[in-house]
């Protein structure tokens, strides 16, 4: 057990440190994992996300390395008169890692160096010291004994040498310096921050989130297994497809143009009814519709195909991107500084009124004018629908399910959001009663939440308490519930809790 699990720690470091000098991305133990990731089916997402939260990622590493711990392990057992089958889980290890880097399309063939650098490594050490523990056994060697001194000093040297080459590789492999290019872009970014237009937007005081949501507690939901590490100096952006002429940008050329500042609410289309995957935060950088009409977008495009530098590929509409009352954007700042690299850094989409996974493609680095019918985004075979607009909903933040607050004058309060049309009403029914209208923060645009509160006078007990919003058009949300897939959850939140 303790040879199959050194050879796995000597495979998994070897490929690691291999993968810091050509791509992070190539090291086996990640690769397998994005392959993974690729892999899942929409349900199985959905739970992923549903159950373990912005911790899904944590999961399915932690979830790797409990399968390798115990396939090393049984691995061991089987070999205790003969190598082979330690060596063939071996190579089936290395095979997939080979396989999974292959179909990435983010990383060239280089990128294979790293995988295969792990079979060598996990098979040689598994013989070696295979070879060393029959030697023990043959001379039925005591605890003092030459050949049981030598194995235990390989097996220690393989496993200080594993832990050493995966320290490494997990230091050269985040060796860019991107703090210290973001730290320069924000300082370029400074004259950009937005310093008004948020009084009176929430009520935190009775249980709202604040109007502005801070970088570090923004909800991050993406494909990402390792963080794409890029400096803005060495960034560009690729316009081409059905155009007269294509147009490739660098980060200086972004940060020459007229960039404005817009607040605008980003969701995912994973989040549930009353769920926490939504955030809103001011987004600094230029319209996209001006970008695509220095490069003339052909008749009959439809789709804007963004793809990130790590592969992953969103489609938006074109006539929303174009669209002149909503602000799409490439974003290279957040809450008035460069964004943070778990969102994007250098630059992403920004694009109100679409859920995230047909729009906010981060890490960007392509964008090509096509037609649906033509190229098909990363969502869509999975189950998700081509076209998202985000719908019409609301959530109850206070009090929270299964909560007790005194009985008396009781503050419900929460959020409701319609990016792009903004938010005319917000109704309560407290207890089966008659819908109520609610009270309503400052909307400083239509492309941002709006929050809620309403007061109710409650007696000692158990209450229930639903919420609809309806939005400047004079549409109220449904009470029909649908799940996330295809194209985002609908229903009414409603929130049980006591009064004492």
């Amino acid at each position: 057990m303790l040879i199959g699990v050194l050879g796995v720690a000597a495979a998994l470091a070897a490929g690691h440190l291999v993968a810091a000098f050509i791509d992070p991305n190539a090291s086996p133990f990640l690769a397998v994992g994005n392959a993974a990731i690729d892999l899942t089916p929409s349900w199985l997402k959905e739970f992923a996300v549903t159950s373990f939260g912005t911790a899904d990622k944590t999961v399915l590493l932690a979830g790797m390395a409990v399968f390798l711990l115990v396939a090393a392990c049984v691995a061991g057992l089987l070999s205790r008169r003969s190598p082979i089958p330690g060596t063939v889980l071996a190579v089936m290890l290395g095979g997939l890692a080979i396989v999974a880097v292959f179909s990435r399309t983010d990383l060239g063939q280089l990128a294979s160096i790293a995988p295969l650098a792990s079979l060598v490594a996990g098979v040689m050490t598994f013989r070696r010291l295979h070879a060393a523990a029959l030697r023990v056994r043959e001379v039925g060697g005591g605890p003092d004994s030459p050949e049981r001194r030598t194995f235990l000093i390989g097996s220690a040297g393989v496993a200080v040498g594993a832990g050493i080459a995966g320290i490494a590789g997990q230091l050269l492999g985040s060796r860019v310096d991107v703090e210290g290019s973001r730290a320069a872009v924000t300082q370029r970014l400074a004259k950009y921050r937005e310093q008004s237009g948020v009084a009176g937007a929430d009520f935190a005081q009775d249980g709202t989130p604040t109007y502005l949501t801070p970088n570090d507690t923004f909800y991050r939901i993406d494909t990402a297994l390792s963080v794409p590490r890029m400096r803005a100096e060495d960034w560009s952006l690729r316009i081409h497809g059905m155009v007269d002429r294509e147009l490739t940008l660098s980060f200086d050329d972004v940060m020459g143009m007229d960039l404005i500042t817009r607040t605008v609410t980003m969701t995912c289309v994973s989040d549930d009814v009353g769920g926490p995957y939504i955030s809103t935060a001011p987004f600094t950088g230029v319209l996209l519709r001006d970008l695509l009409a220095k490069v003339g977008v052909h008749s009959g495009a439809d789709q804007v195909f963004s793809t990130s530098v790590d592969g992953y590929t969103a489609g938006s509409p074109l006539e929303v991107i174009m669209d002149k009352g909503r602000n799409a954007m490439l974003a290279v700042g957040m809450n008035g500084e460069a964004l943070p690299p778990e969102h994007g850094f250098p630059a992403r989409l920004v694009v109100p009124g679409l859920y995230g996974y047909v729009s906010a493609t981060k890490w960007v680095t392509d964008v090509e004018l096509t037609t649906f019918d033509a190229k098909t985004q990363y969502w869509v075979p999975r189950g998700y629908s081509a076209k998202a607009p985000v719908k019409t909903e609301s959530r109850i933040d206070s009090p929270r399910g299964q909560s007790s607050v005194p009985a008396g004058k009781v503050v419900v309060a929460g959020i409701a959001w319609a990016q792009t049309k903004g938010i005319a009403k917000v109704e309560l029914q407290m207890d089966g009663g008659p819908w109520q209208e609610a009270d309503l923060a400052v909307q400083p645009t239509k492309e941002a939440w709006r929050m809620w509160r309403r007061t109710f006078d409650l007696r000692p007990g158990s209450h229930t308490v639903l919420v609809r919003a309806t939005d400047s058009t004079g549409y109220t949300q449904t009470m029909d519930r649908a799940d996330p897939i295809p194209d985002g959850a609908t229903g009414l939140h409603s929130v049980v809790f006591t009064t004492a």
